[in-house]
């Protein structure tokens, strides 16, 4: 039986009531009245259930959808305005011992180099990174308890928390690693992780279970429990994601708001983030393998309306996707980017190596400098943000939530945005991008509605010209 506040998988992501649901939303896909009692319900900007969204999803009426796509923009601009955070991946070890038939990195693969960074090469990676500009990362590892145990985890994690180059610094290490116990999600929140990020993959238990044929991630139950086990370690804030292919995409839109809503139920936090990636190919991964592929109106239509339907949840979208994809979705609810990204083991200080592209999780579609991103977004009316504030401040777990839902996040993250941007301009950018910044940091000071906040940065961006770094609200 459905039940969002067990603790039991199969009862929190329950599957007949995601059929249920999928056919609920079939019969009602072009019942206008009660599209239009969803979408004004929508309109305060409170969410949805997994029901009435799935009825969004569904819709096939072009005026609505265009009602769909348009709310989703407000919603996007009413909470996280046009701020865009930027963070890069850094994967520390491609050794695994799971079967999961999608990725390089199933321990079958016997002619893909394997790889772990002892820590002066994560050193020279975090260098390499924060000479880009970077100051949030995402680490990534293989699942294998002898090569990559935790402790080799939070090592690395003290290494790189450590490095200050120049005036770099990572300010953020995001986790995603696999699914572990209690006990390890405590020892990742004592070493200062921001969010901890797992994957679902896909929430159908039976393409589940055929998809890892082998290695501990064939436990349905204990990977999709993973975040109850964090937040009861103490993680504040952690972040959901499926990889749409894997399954019909429907059923996985659906049952992802339903482990959203179990979280709220049971913790009173829904999750920080939400990723959004499609299957890719990747050395012996075809892509084309997974009949479940969508397309890009379909893909666009599914971020709108998780946007609709969570619309506190920060949305991630990796360079998984084309320039002209992301471009499209960052409207209708994407908050954070990646750029400049590797997503081989060693990538960014030795890009030259033969064996990046071999050790690569995926192929990259965007693959731009981070510099030339910056310059794009900006162009494009967003503000580029390194803003790891509300994290350092403890604004995290349900303090931000109450203020993100509350809609005054923006109080504390557009100052942010503005200086921090201000000092990738000023160690980083060419001089092409620092022209267009300087610009929009003009016009955005004019959009700052405390003229006391207004004050206080134009004195910080002084000091930050003057070599002064890490200011923050």
């Amino acid at each position: 039986m459905y039940n969002p506040k067990s603790s039991k998988a199969e009862e929190f992501i329950d599957h007949n009531e995601v059929l249920k649901t999928l056919e609920y939303a079939e019969e009602n896909k072009n019942n206008i009245k009660l599209i239009d009692k969803i979408l004004q319900k929508a309109r305060l900007g409170k969410g949805l259930t997994h029901t009435e969204a799935s009825v969004l999803l569904a819709c096939d009426d072009e005026e609505k959808n265009q009602e769909i796509f348009s709310l989703a923009q407000k919603i996007k601009d009413d909470y996280y305005g046009n701020r865009i955070v930027l963070f890069a991946p850094l994967y520390l070890s491609n050794y695994c011992v799971n079967g999961c038939v999608y990725c390089p990195y199933h321990a079958k693969n016997t002619h893909i180099p394997r790889k772990k960074m002892t820590q002066d090469e994560i050193r020279e990676e975090v260098i390499a990174l924060q000479d880009m500009g970077h100051k949030r990362l995402a680490i990534e590892t293989g699942e294998d308890p002898v090569n990559n145990p935790i402790e080799y985890v939070l090592e690395s994690l003290k290494t790189i928390y450590s490095i200050h180059h120049k005036n770099g610094a990572i300010r953020r290490a995001n986790v995603n690693i696999a699914a572990t116990t209690v006990e390890n999600y405590r020892k990742l929140k004592e070493a200062g992780i921001g969010t901890y990020i797992l994957f679902q993959e896909t929430y159908d238990k039976t393409r589940y279970e055929k998809l890892h044929p082998t290695g501990p991630k064939h436990d349905y139950a204990y990977h999709t429990e993973a975040m109850d086990r964090a937040m009861t370690g103490g993680i504040d804030d952690v972040g959901l994601g499926v990889l749409f292919g894997l399954s019909t995409y429907k059923y996985e839109f659906t049952a992802l708001l339903m482990h959203a809503e179990h979280l709220e139920a049971v913790f009173g936090v829904g999750p920080h983030t939400i990723s959004v990636p499609r299957i890719r190919r990747a050395d012996d991964i075809d892509p084309s393998a997974f009949k479940n592929g969508i397309d890009d109106d379909t893909f666009a239509k599914i971020v709108a309306c998780i946007r609709i339907s969570v619309p506190y949840t920060g949305m991630i979208i990796s360079t998984r996707e084309s320039k002209k994809c992301r471009e499209r979705v960052l409207q209708l609810g994407v908050s954070q980017i990646s750029g400049g990204s590797k997503t081989s083991v060693g990538g960014y200080a030795h890009p030259e190596d033969e064996s990046e592209e071999e050790t690569a999780q995926f192929d990259v579609e965007d693959r731009r400098t981070l510099d030339e991103i910056i310059k794009w977004l900006m162009e494009l009316g967003y503000v580029p943000s390194f803003c790891t504030a509300c994290y350092r401040e403890g604004r995290v777990g349900d303090r931000f939530m109450e203020i993100c839902k509350d809609k005054q996040i923006h109080n504390f993250c557009h100052p942010n945005a503005i200086m921090t941007l201000k000092e990738y301009l000023e160690d980083y950018a060419s001089d092409e991008t620092k022209k267009v910044g300087e610009e929009l940091i003009k016009h955005e000071l004019t959009t700052l509605s405390n003229k006391k906040v207004e004050s206080i940065v134009e004195e910080n961006l002084v000091k930050i010209e003057q070599g002064e770094r890490d200011f923050r609200f």
